[in-house]
């Protein structure tokens, strides 16, 4: 298979990301879109990360130059023809047998970065040979610390460069669907689940032929796996931080960060960069909205300290809202696991290429030729009090580009 066969999207049917959850939906057993699909609790902060979003409103300009426009964009030393890339999920080939396969095909031929989660359904080594420099690597502190050192070691000796330090599941919350589902690792496949994967043969043959996805990276000599999807993850602390910032020569980010106070301990602690994140609102319901925090951290750390942002992040306009509001940089879940889940690599292409239209006609509408221009000054008006009114730095930075 050619380079070119590996991102082509042609007769793709996704036209946004709602598109690839509808399309996802009906391909995949009720099990397996619910797993992918809900959150914490009633799901309300899932709901309030994208309604958020929504009150969020850009001011267009006109007669600018913006016949050509440019997405390349450097984070943490990194160059990337995209500001966006593929957010950490574990048992990503749930969705899609070959899903990570498709992901890193995606992420080196768009050069964008995709985060290998710990819970992946593909290992630490094979997601380093398939998509390079591109892939990153997510570490859970689940069981015993020994066991995630273990795999920090195998992400160096691959050559990953960026280590992602997950921070906000010190316990997985209740996901009151897959409680109703049944759903657990490894399957336990009981009449319901047999009805409803047989009503979904095109799933069910595609993973029949691939192979049961499971949890590679905590496989035994053995063969059987150490991987307890319910136990803590609360060996993530301030201690295992400062071992983990003295062990790790290479780039380390923190995930799942919601607090100004903690930004700035994180900042201290010697940390790369801060990933902002309320989990997609898979961790607590009564969480406030990622994009409400993110300028407070913004302001906490400074103008000029690196941040990644997702959650509740669904199509180009939010990319560039989420970069005015202070992100370096996006990433994106949930939509490219309903692209897999859609029309397997195709739809992943699709998507990549979706949103890399979308971001850029956002560019064109907004007065802006270039992805670094993007700044508070293109911020309409925000309908809440969730965002502190003027945020120093940001107020200066729209100050500057008047």
């Amino acid at each position: 298979m050619s380079p070119a066969d590996d991102l082509s999207s042609k007769g793709s049917r996704i036209f946004s990301t709602e598109d690839a959850m509808r399309l996802a939906k009906r391909r995949q057993p009720k099990l397996v879109h619910d797993f992918i699909e809900g959150a914490a609790g009633r799901e309300v902060a899932c709901a309030r990360n994208c309604a958020r979003f929504d009150e969020i409103t850009l001011q267009p300009r006109v007669m600018a130059d913006v016949a050509e426009r440019n997405l390349s964009t450097s984070f943490l030393e990194q160059a990337f023809d995209r500001p966006f890339g593929i957010a950490p999920m574990g048992m990503c080939n749930l969705a899609w047998p070959n899903a990570d396969l498709a992901f890193a095909r995606a992420a080196r031929g768009f050069n964008i970065p995709v985060c290998l989660s710990t819970a992946a359904s593909s290992s630490i080594e094979e997601m380093r040979e398939w998509a390079g420099d591109n892939a990153w690597f997510q570490l859970y502190v689940g069981g015993p610390v020994e066991q995630a050192l273990e795999m920090v070691e195998r992400a160096r000796k691959a050559g990953y460069q960026n280590l992602l330090l997950t921070v906000d599941v010190p316990q997985v919350s209740r996901r009151v669907r897959d409680l109703r589902n049944g759903f657990q690792m490894p399957f336990r496949i009981g009449p319901r689940q047999f009805w409803d994967f047989a009503t979904h043969p095109r799933w069910a043959w595609a993973s029949l032929q691939a192979g049961a996805p499971e949890p590679k990276n905590f496989k035994t000599a053995g063969g059987g796996s150490r991987f307890d999807r319910g136990a803590s993850r609360a060996g993530a602390d301030w201690g295992f931080l400062d071992r983990l910032r003295g062990i790790w020569k290479g780039k380390l980010i923190i995930k799942g960060v919601t607090s100004a106070a903690d930004a700035q301990r994180i900042k201290q602690a010697g940390a790369d960069a801060i990933y902002v994140s309320n989990h997609g609102g898979r961790q607590l319901d009564s969480a406030p909205a990622a994009i409400d925090i993110l300028p407070r951290i913004r302001s906490a750390v400074g103008a000029d300290y690196p941040l990644i942002f997702d959650s509740g992040v669904r199509n180009g306009e939010d990319i560039i809202k989420a970069l005015a509001l202070g992100a370096d940089f996006v990433m994106l879940g949930r939509p490219f696991l309903h692209a897999a889940g859609a029309e397997g690599a195709r739809g992943v292409n699709a998507l990549v290429r979706l949103l890399t239209e979308e971001t850029s006609i956002v560019l064109a509408q907004t007065g802006q030729n270039d992805i670094g221009k993007v700044s508070a000054a293109m911020l309409a008006h925000r309908h809440t009090d969730a965002w502190p009114d003027p945020i120093p730095a940001l107020a200066a930075a729209a100050a500057n580009d008047c």
